[in-house]
């Protein structure tokens, strides 16, 4: 018997927990919105608290009988043609970390896009995996990276068949995408499991117009932020899995081992509900989406200066294998300025928020809840930027090293170089040292520096240009970029 998706047991369990009248002596101790600060009250608004109680001891009983999240999770399992999911309300920083924790041990190696979020950084800090780096595809003339191909990671494999498995991310935050399933089907040659970042791919099921989503495709485990591109609230993410590569309840322990023992019914309460829109209405929800970007996408490249990324411009020979068109990439040199100033631009004289910037481009994502008005009011800013770019000029130089350039040595685990002995140095001694810290450009959160790897003049001349150009750089541990932790020790 098929699954009734007319059903949303998070949601259910929490109208009857109000219907009942449950009265709670334990958390949250806001007790229903009455501790509440009225002020704080006044701008949340009372359902956020009334939202907000126990998953355990709450929506349902201490020992979980009614089984609400359980049935949750099937559903969207169903509704997605994975075989388990599990829900996390750490976001995908936390799911990607418990897929790489079931895949590979400390110093068992993994192959990973060099293209990867600082989330799989993180995960190689905590579990000491050993990451063997496969390249990106990088446009030298657009200066962007576009997933590994399949034949990049055949020959990462036959370089180290030790490997434990692979992970890649797909889409990027640019909407390029890898051929899934060619990497797939090189995994499974050898008997490894595919680990697909797919964080911004929450809406590729539900359309057959878009790319091919990494459960179609073949792969083992796919990590999805529903908040991205999906209707859930931030931090609202899920992980799903098929195949007998790994276990169920092993991936299930790796992410306890990390998630929180107070879980948000809220976010839970989002993803049931947005899973229940998607299997009744995402189809038509999503063909609006496709029709408005397509206008919307024609309206920006009338405007004079401004060019719309297209499949042209990042498919092809030695670039990405699909894309996705929801994101409206931007390039804004043609207005002799940087993405950067546009951003604040936009932002400051507009109200408009883009997601994510960078030395030549603005990424302007649109979603099935945007519409002919929000989608104008884009147009309509993007026309008022480009007519005032005479006094965004000239846009501050930023330094972006060729591809060659960009990658660095790695000359011991990130978990070495972290937890070593460190120093911070001026950042023109900082060359030939052997790195500390993080250093992402953020969004969309790619580092451009990870911890153990060889410092080198270009790549810190990019970041320090950056920096001074509008890049933000959160994780260092000096934003300013003049310093940069190093190790102190043998590695170097």
């Amino acid at each position: 018997m098929s699954p009734d998706h007319s059903q949303a047991p998070v949601l259910d369990a929490l109208a009857e927990y109000h219907a009942t009248g449950q009265l709670a002596f334990g958390p949250p101790g806001h007790k229903q919105a009455r501790g509440a600060d009225p002020r704080t009250r006044e701008v949340l608004g009372d359902a956020v608290f009334y939202g907000d109680v126990l998953a355990f001891g709450g929506l349902d009983d201490r020992r979980a009988r009614s089984r609400v999240l359980e049935r949750a999770e099937h559903l969207m399992a169903d509704a997605v043609h994975a075989s388990h999911t599990f829900f996390s309300t750490c976001g995908s920083s936390l799911s990607v970390k418990a897929a790489m924790l079931a895949v590979a041990g400390p110093h068992e190696e993994l192959l990973i896009g060099r293209d990867a979020h600082k989330s799989v950084v993180s995960g190689l800090i905590l579990s000491g995996i050993r990451p063997i780096w496969v390249d990106p595809r990088w446009d030298a003339d657009r200066h962007l990276a576009h997933p590994p191909s399949a034949d990049d990671f055949e020959q990462a494999f036959a370089a180290h068949p030790d490997a434990r498995g692979a992970l890649v991310t797909s889409p990027t935050p640019y909407g390029s995408c890898a051929d899934l399933r060619a990497i797939a089907d090189v995994c499974h040659r050898r008997g490894r499991p595919l680990i697909v970042d797919e964080a911004w791919g929450a809406h590729l099921p539900f359309h057959p117009e878009l790319p091919a989503w990494a459960m179609d495709a073949g792969a083992d485990v796919c990590v999805t932020s529903i908040h991205k591109m999906g209707a859930g609230l931030e931090q609202g993410s899920v992980f799903h899995l098929q195949g007998d590569l790994l276990e169920p309840a092993l991936l299930k322990t790796r992410a306890d081992l990390l998630g929180t023992t107070s879980p948000s019914v809220l976010i839970y309460a989002a993803l049931d509900g947005w899973r229940r829109q998607m299997v009744q209405h995402g189809r038509e929800l999503l063909d609006r989406a496709l029709k408005l970007v397509a206008q919307t996408r024609a309206a920006i490249e009338d405007i004079e200066g401004l060019h719309v990324n297209d499949r042209a411009d990042f498919c092809g020979a030695g670039l990405a294998d699909d894309l996705d068109p929801l994101p409206v990439v931007i390039d804004v040199s043609g207005l002799d300025t940087t993405g950067y100033r546009a951003a604040d631009w936009l932002r400051e004289h507009r109200s408009i928020d883009v997601h994510l910037s960078d030395h030549r481009r603005i990424n302007t994502q649109l979603t099935y809840a945007d519409n002919e008005e929000t989608a104008n009011a884009l147009v309509d800013g993007l026309k008022a930027l480009a007519a005032t770019a005479p006094e965004l000029r000239p846009g501050p130089q930023v330094h972006v090293p060729a591809p060659e350039q960009l990658r660095m040595e790695q000359k011991c685990l990130p978990r070495d170089a972290f937890f070593g002995r460190v120093e911070d140095v001026p950042l023109h001694e900082a060359p030939g040292r052997v790195a500390a810290e993080m250093l992402t450009p953020y969004p969309p959160g790619i580092p451009a520096v990870l911890p153990g790897e060889l410092l080198s003049e270009p790549v810190l001349r990019y970041l320090h240009s950056g920096v001074r150009a509008g890049m933000y750089v959160p994780d260092a541990v000096d934003t300013g970029l003049e310093t940069v932790r190093v190790m102190v020790g043998p590695s170097e």
